[in-house]
Formats: structure tokens, C-alpha cells, sequence
């Protein structure tokens, strides 16, 4: 999504050329392209896909909404282990309209991990709940803290749900590095992602993701707190960013590697 404007042709062959390894796809693209094409593309080319985005929206009351959300998962979860990962990166829902019930609405997530979380296991993919920031809680994920999410997380097997780390959404929750730790106790840190955090926000605020090195977050300081906990994994960058993607796409992309060199150690 960083470079959403580049087609999957593009972005694997820019990848390669600027020596990036790994790329976290998207699903609209991926099933615009075939699943299976885009797999063999991206590991023709020696790339790795880190994880897919995005499963989740768990929320509904509607027991007919529920039902094609769990079979739009299960979908989910086949595209990812044909794509080689073994991580699916869910983005819970927000409240169902007309709804206050925040408590009930996780609830409704922690019923459907209980069915996802064993077919996701069958197929060697993990759910990676991530918590967004609380501007989000109405529309789009009523997670919106670490603590949330592990809470959700430690219902069931660490080799079935997990969570997302990712600094734009985390940076300003002083307890977020005790739930780092509490994670990577239970090995249940299944990604961590980067975006700064830049003001003021665009209207609408989706696309507001800044570039590493723009904004507020000490991406060094979130990047030892992952490591302290034990993550040796991928380290993704995900930003959402209107003027970015009004770039040419090859130029953002070889930026970004270039600000994850500078604000990112080794």
C-alpha cells in the first residue's frame, strides 16, 4: 500500500532492484492480479511476502453479515498460505451501526477467532489482530490498544492469533512497551510495521501516514522495544499517504528504503 500507484509487476521488480526482500501485500490488488499468479510472480522473483493484509471486520450483529465475514476470513487465510506467508493481518471492524456496545463488539471477535483461529492453524497461517488508534474505534476497530489486543489474543493458541505492532498506532500509549514485552513473552508478535506520525491530519485522517523520519515516533526506540521482546522478524513499512501515492511510485519506494536505513538500526 506504501506504493499502491506501482502495479504488482512494478513493485516486484522495483523491490528487487533496490534490494528489498520481503514486501506485505494487499488483497485487492493480489485478487485483481490472480492469487496464484501473484505468488509465483513475487517468488520468481526471490521475494518474500512478510504477511497479508487484511482479514477481520468481525463485528456484525447480523448473523448473515457474520457468516460471509467468517467465509471472507477463511478466504483470507487460503490466499495467504498461497502467497507463501504465514501471517494475516486482521483489522478487527468498529461498531456495527446504531451500536454503542463496544464490550459486546469484541466479544463478536473473540467468537469468530475461535472458529478462525483453527483454520487458519490448518493451513499454517497466523491471525495478527492489530489494535488501532482509538480515531478508529467507531468505523473501523473497536482494538484500539496492545493491551486489547492480547487480551483477545490470549484466548486461544500464540500459533493461531497473535498481534501487530505498528508505531503509528501505538507511539502515544505509555503502557504499550510493558504489552511488547507481555507479547513477546507469549511469542505472540507476529509483525511489526513502521509509519510515522505527522500533523496536522488530512481531512478524513485514513490517509494520514507519514514517512519514516517526518513525524513524531522514535522508530529506533519502538525497534528495541520489538527486539528486547524477542522479534527477530520482518520489519514492514506501511504508509497510507495521498501526496505519496500522487508520486511516481519507484521514487517513493526507493525513499522509504532510504529513511529505513537512516531511522532504522540494522
Amino acid at each position: 500500500m506504501t506504493v499502491k500507484q506501482l502495479s504488482l509487476p512494478e513493485l516486484v521488480d522495483a523491490c528487487r532492484d533496490l534490494g528489498v526482500p520481503g514486501v506485505g501485500l494487499w488483497r485487492e490488488p493480489v485478487q485483481a492480479y490472480g492469487v496464484e499468479a501473484a505468488a509465483k510472480l513475487v517468488r520468481d522473483a526471490g521475494l518474500t511476502v512478510t504477511t497479508l493484509c487484511r482479514g477481520g471486520f468481525l463485528t456484525a450483529i447480523d448473523p448473515a453479515e457474520r457468516a460471509a465475514a467468517l467465509a471472507d476470513n477463511r478466504r483470507a487465510v487460503d490466499e495467504a498460505a498461497t502467497l507463501g506467508t504465514d501471517t494475516l493481518v486482521l483489522v478487527s471492524g468498529g461498531l456495527p451501526a446504531g451500536s454503542k456496545d463496544l464490550r459486546g463488539a469484541r466479544e463478536r471477535i473473540a467468537d469468530a477467532l475461535a472458529e478462525l483461529g483453527p483454520y487458519a492453524e490448518e493451513h499454517g497461517v497466523r491471525l495478527a489482530i492489530e489494535p488501532l488508534h482509538p480515531m478508529y474505534a467507531s468505523d473501523r476497530c473497536v482494538v484500539s490498544t496492545l493491551a486489547q489486543a492480547l487480551d483477545l489474543a490470549e484466548r486461544f493458541p500464540a500459533r493461531q492469533v497473535g498481534v501487530t505492532v505498528d508505531t503509528y498506532h501505538i507511539w502515544w500509549d505509555d503502557t504499550a512497551p510493558a504489552q511488547i514485552a507481555r507479547a513477546g513473552a507469549q511469542d505472540r508478535i507476529h509483525t511489526f510495521q513502521l509509519a510515522d506520525w505527522t500533523t496536522p491530519l488530512p481531512e478524513g485522517v485514513l490517509n494520514g501516514r507519514g514517512q519514516i523520519g517526518d513525524g513524531s515516533i522514535d522508530m529506533r526506540e519502538w525497534q528495541g522495544h520489538v527486539e528486547a521482546a524477542g522479534y527477530t522478524g520482518a520489519i514492514e513499512v506501511e504508509l497510507f499517504n495521498d501526496v505519496l501515492w500522487a508520486r511516481d511510485g519507484r521514487e517513493v519506494l526507493a525513499e522509504t528504503a532510504q529513511r529505513f536505513t537512516e531511522n532504522v538500526r540494522p
